[in-house]
């Protein structure tokens, strides 16, 4: 482990559950506690606990935060009533992502971003450039959070929370509630990275080793398991979920990306990187991503692996794995355009040798 690395919140907790650590973007971080693969199935099946503290929690407030947060984000922050939530991007002045995040409004001028971990510092940095009657905070590690993911995870949720009688019921998809949890304030949001059912639950850093505990306790008979990094993303590479810094990248824009329906550009408001964005959806970009799947016993497609159509080289892999729902590998890949349609033979190049792909939708999974 490198020497900087930040521990998580929740780090004696993974220590007793024998859990396997590695080093994550300047964290220590579970990768796994019984193997990617039970614990892949288990949140397909039932419920997985994921250690999310990794992820920046920045709250914006003042009179100013939403007339900041529209000049700053991709996806409209003013279409958001009090406890809705939406993802949406902080781009550079090319059009390139910075960070992708999710955005909560909790009350008129109280905001919550929730942030990827390797841009939590520079995200604060353009934040805290905004002039108007703002503030930003949110110092990385000093939260924590987890994410409970899954189609048990209602049930599981349900039994947490109705032990305090003032409690909400859970909230719906891609809204956030106050709650106590064994005896903690904690902001609950529906939403997830699996394409699971599921919330991420935030909470001060001193509760969060008493919280995942309550949790994984009261889950158990519902089939909850611990789970790590690496289920966490082969689950998210399953639903077309883009990991920052390979599907999406200060080079790589939203629309190329193939999400440029979180760009919101129906209102003359100025965003940074709006002429770039807006003009690829009208025009169409120079590259965009598509889907790929190989064959059952081929090598699997990884990050980076050139992608031939034919003899020529059309583009690069920028996520791939073996899908273990599906049985065979599946890869995010980010070709020139115009792209091949779905159903076209291509292939990927490992070591030297060339591996049949065929173009499919990008989320792999049927949409629940």
């Amino acid at each position: 482990m490198p020497p900087t690395a930040k521990e998580s919140p929740l780090a004696s907790c993974h220590h007793e559950l024998g859990a396997r650590m590695i080093p994550f973007a300047g964290w220590n971080l579970p990768v796994e506690y019984s193997g990617l693969l039970s614990e892949h199935r288990a949140t397909r099946q039932a419920a997985g606990l994921f250690d999310i503290s990794h992820m920046g929690q920045v709250r914006a407030k003042g009179k100013g935060s939403l007339g900041a947060l529209e000049h700053l984000l991709a996806n409209d922050p003013a279409k958001l009533k009090d406890g809705e939530g939406h993802y949406t991007f902080l781009l550079n002045p090319h059009g390139g992502v910075i960070d992708d995040l999710f955005l909560y409004r909790l009350q008129a001028d109280d905001f919550l971003l929730v942030v990827n971990a390797s841009r939590h510092a520079e995200d604060l940095e353009v934040l805290s450039k905004q002039k108007a009657d703002v503030s930003f905070s949110g110092a990385p590690g000093s939260t924590a959070g987890m994410a409970l993911q899954g189609p048990r995870s209602n049930s599981i949720l349900s039994q947490v929370i109705k032990s305090e009688s003032k409690n909400p019921p859970p909230p719906a998809r891609n809204h956030i509630s106050k709650y106590t949890v064994a005896g903690h304030e904690v902001l609950i949001g529906a939403t997830g990275y699996t394409g699971e059912e599921g919330y991420e639950l935030f909470m001060d850093r001193e509760a969060g080793p008493k919280i995942w505990n309550h949790i994984l306790n009261l889950g158990k008979s519902d089939g909850l398991i611990p789970c790590g990094l690496g289920s966490r993303d082969s689950l998210r590479l399953e639903a077309g979920f883009p990991l920052n810094g390979q599907d999406l990248s200060q080079e790589i824009t939203p629309i190329e990306a193939g999400l440029g329906f979180f760009v919101d550009v129906g209102q003359p408001r100025p965003f940074t990187g709006r002429s770039t964005v807006e003009a690829q959806k009208k025009s169409g970009p120079p590259r965009i991503c598509i889907g790929l799947r190989s064959q059952p016993g081929q090598p699997p497609p990884r990050h980076d692996y050139p992608v031939f159509l034919g003899q020529k080289q059309i583009g690069k892999i920028t996520s791939g794995v073996p899908s273990p729902t599906l049985g065979h590998g599946i890869a995010l890949a980010l070709v020139a355009t115009p792209a091949p349609s779905c159903g076209q033979d291509l292939e990927f190049e490992v070591r030297g040798r060339r591996i049949p792909a065929k173009v499919t939708p990008r989320r792999f999974l049927p949409k629940k």
